[in-house]
């Protein structure tokens, strides 16, 4: 590739990255892809996988939304048995949200079919092409957490 300024990368990466999301989401096949939980239910089931039981509020700013937001999302989760509300045991005035056997299943489920569903595309391309890209996208990772908000 020849040398492109910054301005002309910009708009390349955003003429490539809308179809290469949306190529990688029509490939997917869970439940989440079928319409049955949403992307910010899949956030937050994702954050209680990663992180266990946690307050609204930690759930909210993991999102960067209100708590009232939240509350919605996680009426959704508790409605379709995906998330419970338990009170925490040394103080009974928190609440905290977990995952229900159903939200723990369904989020292995997902990541498994993800994980697929990455080994498929990223099969194509040569080990050298995957890890500059892991690369790159791990200091974007650390840029994007060092950058202060606007």
């Amino acid at each position: 590739m020849s040398k492109i300024s910054l301005q002309e990368f910009a708009d390349r990466l955003n003429e490539l990255m809308p179809t290469i999301a949306r190529e990688f989401l029509r490939r997917q096949t869970s439940e989440f892809f079928k319409g049955k939980i949403t992307v910010p239910q899949l956030c937050v089931l994702d954050f209680l996988y990663r992180y266990g039981p946690s307050k609204m509020t930690d759930l909210a700013h993991s999102m960067d939304v209100t708590t009232a937001a939240m509350t919605g999302v996680v009426e959704r989760l508790v409605r379709d048995a995906y998330a419970v509300r338990a009170f925490d045991s040394a103080d009974r005035r928190i609440i905290k949200i977990t995952l229900s056997p159903a939200g723990t299943a369904l989020v292995r489920n997902i990541l498994a079919q993800k994980r697929q569903m990455i080994i498929r595309v990223f099969g194509k391309i040569s080990q050298h092409e995957r890890e500059t890209y892991l690369t790159i996208l791990t200091h974007l990772h650390q840029v994007l957490g060092k950058i202060p908000e606007a």
